[in-house]
């Protein structure tokens, strides 16, 4: 299957109502993670869960309005308990909810050039995990169809903790790891961007065949850089503080033998700057 979009084509998409809105079709999303979502057992709470694995029953995905309305119209009495779980956990108020509307998946499926996925505007850390969750969910969903693609996940310390602490951290951290170590062979190929890759699952981290290594400080983080990436000279990991703008280790299966490179001035626009703080 080939796009039908012009190519060099870049679609955004952000939280909110304007532009290209970022959302997620709860009831579209894969059980375990719907589940994570809501903080449900399939043992401890059965009888919820088994709800929640009848709610397609109710045709949700064609009605435009939000889950907890729909179920409590219900006849069953125990779809008002998901309601009443949807709102006690605040899932309601989340800004990424498609409710029947076209989503994220259904962008990615038109096989843009690129797709930018802007979760640091949203107000949660649940929003972020659930959002990223749908979209790697979706991919490895279809991973059969080995379509090439290269998934970037930037400031990945917040999305792939080695500590997950709640079901939907966990599930997302299981999801990332288990894209590292398999993608690959689907043609999924995986590219985490961090400050501070001590803060990354260690079984996401050393899946990675490549390092591609900027400016760092932390004596720490070098360190445990060493350890992961042997093939990375501990000479030139020990330069990395010393650094400038655009310079880049890099070592791995890309490149014949590690090297510093330096990067060329971008060619498009840049956006973004740093925030003028007014001196006093």
């Amino acid at each position: 299957m080939t796009s039908d979009l012009p190519v060099g084509t870049i679609l955004v998409l952000r939280p909110g109502t304007s532009g290209d809105p970022l959302k997620v079709r709860f009831v579209d999303m894969d059980i375990r993670s719907r589940a994570a979502i809501l903080q449900l057992d399939p043992i401890l709470d059965r009888e919820e869960f088994n709800v929640m694995l009848r709610t397609d029953a109710v045709q949700i995905d064609q009605i435009d309005e939000p889950l907890v309305d729909v179920l409590r119209r219900s006849d069953e009495p125990q779809f008002h308990q998901i309601a009443m779980r949807l709102e006690n956990l605040g899932v309601t108020d989340w800004d990424l909810w498609a409710w029947g509307r076209p989503d994220v998946t259904d962008v990615i499926d038109q096989r843009a050039d690129a797709t930018v996925v802007d979760l640091g505007s949203f107000g949660t850390p649940e929003e972020q995990q659930a959002t990223a969750l749908a979209v790697l969910d979706h991919l490895w969903a279809h991973r059969d169809e080995r379509i090439g693609r290269l998934v970037v996940i930037d400031e990945a310390h917040n999305l792939c903790s080695p500590a997950p602490t709640t079901p939907l951290e966990r599930l997302l951290t299981e999801r990332i790891v288990q894209i590292a170590a398999e993608g690959r062979k689907y043609g999924i190929w995986l590219l985490l961007s961090t400050q501070r890759p001590s803060k990354v699952h260690p079984n996401a981290v050393s899946q990675c065949d490549n390092l591609g290594l900027m400016k760092m400080s932390s004596a720490s983080d070098l360190a445990e850089l060493g350890d992961v990436f042997g093939y990375a000279p501990e000479a030139l990991l020990q330069r990395s503080p010393t650094f400038g703008q655009g310079q880049v280790l890099f070592a791995g299966g890309f490149t014949t033998a590690p090297q510093l490179v330096q990067i060329a001035p971008r060619l498009t626009h840049e956006g973004g700057s740093d925030v003028a703080v007014a001196l006093r």
